[in-house]
């Protein structure tokens, strides 16, 4: 086992950033064509990589962040102050966040056991009761937690039904499908995120995938300060600052080359974890239901207990070896608490015995093993 020159055992993440080696030709291409503004080849050829992968009717504005896509996708459904939007509980709070920015005000909805997504039924039920409080919602976010598709058919005819758009955050889904159809293809709006822990990245980066050219184009617009047409800078309305660099998506040019791989190896490494840990009682995995197909962007496993997840936790700790608790819902978080919650107890479930283990497409067969170990030897 490899240690520093303190003797401290190397450490392994949770989910570490991944080059292939790719990047360096699109980054050096901007280099020596001084495409170093904001925007240049590599943002139009990342956009058309991306559109080409999805297929669909996918039309993809690349941004500085998935934060800023749901942000721009709020405002493209006119979704503003005083409006309600139906959002999963649980997830990661950059989900959400948008919603205020825009004045609306979040109304949580708990999750199914099948997928840990938003719960069907729940939706249905809060929709219900928000049109008899005079409060129809204004839109559906429904996340992809951890690669998993979410209930498309379900949830999609829903808000079919009730004639509510849906925006389909993929921040952590590329790759994943539903049905054989790409995740980031089902929303009227879908989002992508090139975080660093993300399954490819940009270093910082995002994308919003539209369903037609004139929807794209009006994001580019927002994107871009709301800049009018013309060589004077006049705007009649407020943008943003929020469209990619040619550096990053120089360096989503080179990710997009492996990206089925990075998939297959994440892939791998659940079941690796699967089949090393599943004798253990104690230890419960996510499965994937027929026609869902996950790129595995983390390993969620659930533990008996929150003291058996918390030992074990720490027992990694120990070792060097990061692990995560599973995000801990949106109606626990101080800032949302008080907002309107639809709940059954599944996502607070999650929260006290999921933990993340170590996925990265970059671990080797050495680290996991290491991994799985600490976990065996804690259960003796």
């Amino acid at each position: 086992m490899t240690k520093n020159a303190s003797g401290v055992k190397s450490k392994i993440w949770l989910s570490a950033p991944h080059m292939s080696g790719f990047e360096e030709h699109f980054i050096n291409q901007a280099f020596k064509t001084n495409w170093i503004a904001p925007l240049g080849p590599n943002v139009d050829g990342f956009e058309n990589d991306l559109e080409t992968y999805l297929e669909h009717q996918s039309h993809v504005t690349a941004l500085s962040s998935g934060t800023a896509a749901i942000h721009l996708a709020l405002k493209l459904l006119n979704v503003s102050v005083g409006d309600e939007v139906l959002c999963q509980t649980k997830t990661f709070i950059a989900s959400v966040n948008p919603v205020i920015y825009v004045g609306a005000t979040p109304v949580f909805i708990d999750s199914e056991t099948q997928t840990w997504n938003m719960c069907p039924e729940l939706l249905k039920k809060a929709i219900l009761d928000r049109i008899s409080k005079g409060k129809k919602p204004k839109a559906i976010i429904a996340i992809n937690l951890y690669g998993m598709p979410y209930n498309v058919t379900h949830i999609h005819a829903i808000a079919k039904k009730y004639q509510i758009p849906v925006i389909e955050d993929s921040a952590e889904a590329l790759g994943s499908r539903y049905k054989a159809q790409p995740c980031g293809t089902f929303g009227d709006f879908s989002i992508l995120s090139f975080n660093g822990n993300k399954i490819i990245t940009t270093s910082g980066g995002g994308a919003l995938v539209s369903r037609n050219s004139e929807l794209k184009n009006r994001a580019i617009f927002l994107a871009t300060q709301a800049k009018d047409s013309g060589i004077n800078y006049n705007h009649s309305e407020v943008g943003f600052n929020y469209r990619m660099s040619n550096i990053l998506a120089g360096i989503g040019r080179g990710q997009m080359q492996v990206l089925e791989d990075r998939i297959q190896i994440r892939r791998a490494h659940h079941e690796y974890y699967r089949n090393a840990l599943s004798h253990i009682t104690e230890i419960e995995f996510l499965n994937e239901p027929e026609n869902y197909h996950s790129n595995r962007w983390l390993t969620a496993v659930l533990f008996k207990t929150k003291a058996i997840r918390d030992g074990v936790l720490n027992a990694l700790l120990n070792e060097n070896i990061e692990s995560r608790p599973s995000w801990k819902p949106m109606h626990q978080q101080p800032v949302f608490e008080n907002y309107p919650s639809y709940l059954n107890g599944v996502s607070d479930n999650l929260f006290e015995r999921g933990l993340c283990l170590p996925s990265g497409s970059s671990l080797t067969h050495v680290e996991l093993d290491r991994v799985n170990q600490v976990i065996k030897n804690y259960f003796g």
